[in-house]
């Protein structure tokens, strides 16, 4: 689903979020629940101190380090504990759920106060993945862990298969430079650019190896923007190579 990034900021309506989450993992949740979910206690705040989402992320949080952490231990069954926290870490972060939550839009739906509009609140990374878990948090108590995981392995299964091929670190930009000398495509580099006010600047990077790009990236800070073009390029490569190893039908 493309995002709708760069739209002027306007908060859409519930029932339309939740016809993408019906589409995407067949579990329907509650509208009052997704809507509380979709609630930044920065709206709740100028708003007569309405309920807000962070009982729901608090809950969705556990939900999805259960449903992650039950996929990479029966994936790997041989690999010891310390591992598999390592992988669990590189797909439970605030960086990859804002990831996903661009890939449904969550930032087109979040209820967020006049100063957080106004500073960019739609794309922030945390606000982003906050509300991913409470999204998660509110599909669990409509549809049960079925629905529940359901959703995470959607948004989530591409990341969990990446997680077990990322380098020293688990850091993408580390992953990005062994796949790039494993299959001599070159030595990344990555042009940064950033555009608005110190108190709202958003950055974008492009991760480049050998003179073509590989991927694209943006976020509220530089490092973000070079993580998520070092991921979307790793991804790009692997796909490529993977592709042409295939055997001919």
């Amino acid at each position: 689903m493309k995002s709708t990034r760069g739209r002027a900021s306007q908060q859409r309506p519930v029932a339309a979020f939740s016809s993408i989450l019906t589409e995407v993992s067949g579990a329907v949740v509650d509208e009052p629940l997704l809507l509380r979910a979709l609630t930044h206690r920065s709206w709740a705040y100028e708003n007569d101190n309405a309920p807000h989402n962070e009982r729901l992320e608090f809950l969705g949080d556990s939900v999805l380090g259960l449903i992650v952490t039950d996929a990479l231990y029966t994936t790997h069954p041989d690999l010891p504990e310390g591992q598999l926290a390592k992988f669990r870490a590189a797909v439970v972060n605030m960086r990859a759920l804002a990831q996903v939550a661009v890939t449904i839009d969550v930032g087109d739906f979040v209820l967020l106060g006049r100063g957080e509009e106004s500073t960019g609140g739609r794309e922030k990374a945390s606000i982003l993945a906050d509300t991913m878990e409470a999204v998660i948090g509110a599909t669990y108590l409509s549809a049960g862990m079925e629905g529940a995981s359901r959703l995470v392995h959607h948004l989530l299964d591409p990341l969990l298969a990446a997680s077990a091929t990322l380098g020293a670190g688990l850091d993408w930009k580390t992953s990005l430079q062994e796949i790039g000398s494993l299959h001599d495509v070159g030595v990344p580099e990555y042009r940064t650019s950033e555009e608005g006010p110190d108190h709202a600047k958003s950055f974008t990077a492009e991760a480049v190896l050998g003179g073509v790009v590989y991927g694209r990236g943006a976020g509220r800070t530089k490092k973000d923007a070079e993580q998520q073009a070092a991921q979307e390029a790793w991804l790009a490569i692997d796909a490529a190579h993977r592709a042409s190893d295939a055997p001919s039908a």
